[in-house]
């Protein structure tokens, strides 16, 4: 893991001639106990703090009772005057207003904004649609000009992914030297579990001891690909089971399980055999990363942009596109458990990357400061 970069060695880490940038701002949807966007905003702020640097926080909403709020100059912008669909244009049209009375050294939106100096892609609207088969509405039209707008006026992109600068350039004609491919953090506490630990935890969940388990964490299930899921394991003669976690499934039955929202998903995923990632459409999927720290290896699809980030065993990739691939992967995974050889023994030799939030902020506050 890196370490924590104090502010007093901030020169060092870019031109030592250059005076430290101390006046940042993020803009995002909101500072709240989530996951996503959300989550991600809470890590920068905390990366910023370890370093000496208090932003300001443009966002809808702001919970005050996080430990982050107290870590940043809060600014909320009201929005919700405006219909639901154009409170992205609502937002960006608040933040203009707000930077005339102030113009911040850098800054850096989460959401989309188009006074932003580096802006983030964690995903695009035309590459969600194309996954989806889906046409564009008046909408996603005006969704997909405002990204265009967002990244053709930033001066630098941080994209979460290859796959996210491939669709930069792809559909915005963004040049590649303007893109900067950051994979974003994961949370200290996904680590791994002692055999005893993982143990209790399976008993904790009623995880059946007989067969091999599959962590599947989801609130959005279409587009998180558990049809697939549920085709293959309601019929499935394996001794497997799909543990769902997060939003309710249909039915369940000795090979799908549903566990409920879980506030220690780190948990289930160390005490799991193998997570499955197989969204149609997945900018990056966290729960990939975050289930390697946790020693659990991964079936997952090859158009998930975490698949990019993890090496060699930890891995066991399969085609949506190619008919019968899941069915073979899951056959690999449970030869991987019955032979002993599943679990990752050093999740960091896993990843192509430092997954650390300290390490995430520096290269980000790299980007700022160019």
């Amino acid at each position: 893991m890196c370490a924590c970069v104090p502010f007093t060695e901030i020169r060092s880490l870019s031109d030592p001639t250059r005076r430290p940038l101390t006046d940042i701002a993020l803009t995002a949807q909101a500072l709240k106990n989530s996951g996503g966007a959300e989550r991600y905003t809470r890590d920068v702020i905390a990366g910023l703090h370890r370093m000496g640097l208090r932003p300001t926080l443009f966002a809808r909403e702001i919970d005050r009772s996080l430990p982050e709020a107290a870590w940043i100059d809060a600014q909320p912008l009201n929005v919700r005057w405006a219909p639901r669909k154009l409170r992205n244009l609502a937002f960006d049209w608040r933040l203009k207003q707000r930077l005339r009375r102030h113009r911040p050294g850098c800054v850096f939106s989460i959401n989309h904004s188009t006074h932003a100096d580096v802006a983030l892609c964690g995903g695009t609207h035309p590459g969600s649609l194309e996954a989806a088969g889906r046409r564009a509405r008046r909408s996603d039209e005006w969704q997909i000009e405002l990204e265009r707008r967002v990244y053709s006026q930033a001066r630098a992109i941080v994209a979460h992914s290859q796959l996210m600068s491939r669709e930069l350039q792809r559909f915005y004609g963004v040049p590649a030297e303007r893109i900067d491919v950051l994979y974003p953090p994961v949370d200290a506490r996904f680590q791994p579990l002692a055999d005893e630990a993982r143990a209790a935890v399976r008993r904790q969940f009623d995880l059946p001891e007989d067969r091999v388990i599959f962590v599947f964490s989801s609130t959005s299930h279409e587009r998180k690909g558990y049809p697939l899921l549920e085709a293959f394991f309601a019929r499935t003669t394996l001794p497997v089971c799909l543990v769902v976690a997060g939003r309710p499934v249909p039915k369940t039955s000795d090979t799908i399980r549903y566990v409920g929202y879980s506030k220690e998903i780190e948990k289930l995923f160390a005490a799991a055999d193998f997570t499955v990632v197989a969204s149609a459409y997945e900018p990056f999927g966290l729960v990939g990363v975050e289930s390697v720290m946790c020693g659990t290896p991964l079936v997952i699809a090859d158009n998930v942009g975490s698949a990019e980030t993890v090496t060699g065993a930890a891995k066991i990739e399969f085609s949506r596109q190619s008919a019968g691939s899941f069915e073979r992967a899951i056959e690999q995974a449970v030869e991987r458990v019955r032979s002993g050889g599943a679990r990752i023994a050093r999740p960091l030799d896993s990843l192509v990357y430092d997954p650390s939030v300290d390490a995430h902020v520096a290269a980000l506050y790299e980007v700022f400061t160019r």
